[in-house]
């Protein structure tokens, strides 16, 4: 059985970290009736949007600058640790079915691979030389923007990929819940999400990983909606992969028509199914191959399609 070596240093920084802060107060709470727990937690998690909050500016500056990239063909790479990873991974993987993104267009880069979204991989995230690795696999050019998460923000893996990202010219954010955090210091774009204690000391799948999500969140879907893959607050580039997504289709198509369903279906059909393309040939009085023509002009908006259409 190998020993694991001492880190004084690393332990002193940790002792640093507010996300890392043990809270005396909380000594009992294995002590305390479970709904008291529960409502405990609860109270935790309603200060996380507010903390959120205060980097509104700073997120929204950053999607600017990511969908100036994208609309010039670039890619989202998200690259992260543990949970910080995991939630790259879910957000980059949640993007074809929502938004139609092309493979690749939008990545999620865990350390020590897609492994580690199950089970722990010892030491992947103490490696920037895994990060560059990994992001050279994907020829980063650029036009695109990684994404370092890192709830601590001095996760090696994440921030070797920001700053390897940056060596490169590609556009380079980093999402971290520490002030001062050398992830953000990194980055073009620094978002610092300041959560505070944990209620498990150190446990920051919690409100710090809860935080990330609700960052991710706006990241990717308001990209999206700058690169016109909405239509209001319609989904209009789904793709419809199952029964559940048809129907969904069919009833984003009436919503954005008002068309009788006979319509949404006879539009759907004459568009190989495709959302967008039917709301443009039932809004614009167009037939499918216009229509498709249309948007491919107008860069996928359709508002700017229709536009067009209208003269």
């Amino acid at each position: 059985m190998t020993s694991t070596p001492h880190h004084p240093d690393l332990r002193s920084q940790l002792e640093t970290l507010t996300t890392e802060a043990f809270r005396p107060e909380l000594a009992e709470i294995d002590r305390m009736p479970t709904l008291d727990i529960a409502r405990l937690m609860n109270g935790e998690d309603t200060a996380v949007p507010a903390a959120v909050a205060e980097r509104l500016p700073e997120i929204a500056a950053a999607v600017d600058a990511v969908a100036a990239r994208m609309a010039r063909g670039g890619r989202l790479v998200y690259a992260g640790a543990g949970t910080a990873g995991r939630l790259g991974v879910l957000d980059a993987s949640e993007c074809p079915p929502t938004f139609n993104t092309a493979p690749g267009q939008v990545v999620g880069l865990i350390a020590g691979g897609p492994d580690a979204m199950v089970t722990s991989v010892e030491g992947a995230e103490d490696s920037p030389e895994l990060a560059r690795a990994d992001l050279d696999a994907l020829a980063l050019t650029a036009d695109d923007t990684v994404v370092g998460v890192s709830a601590s923000g001095r996760t090696p893996y994440a921030v070797g990929a920001v700053e390897y990202a940056r060596s490169l010219g590609a556009l380079t954010v980093g999402l971290a819940c520490n002030r001062g955090s050398a992830l953000a210091a990194a980055a073009e774009h620094g978002i610092e999400v300041v959560t505070g204690p944990e209620l498990l000391t150190g446990s920051t799948r919690l409100k710090a990983g809860t935080a990330q999500k609700l960052v991710l969140n706006m990241l990717s879907t308001i990209t999206m909606i700058r690169l016109g893959k909405t239509y209001g607050n319609l989904m209009v580039d789904v793709r419809a992969s199952n029964e559940k997504l048809r129907a969904r289709s069919r009833r984003i198509v009436a919503l954005a028509t008002g068309a009788a369903d006979d319509d949404v279906e006879r539009a759907l059909t004459a568009t190989g199914g495709e959302v967008k393309h039917a709301i443009l040939v039932l809004l614009a009085d167009v037939d499918g191959p216009t229509a498709a023509r249309l948007l491919r002009e107008s860069d996928g908006h359709l508002r700017t399609a229709l536009a067009t259409a209208h003269g």
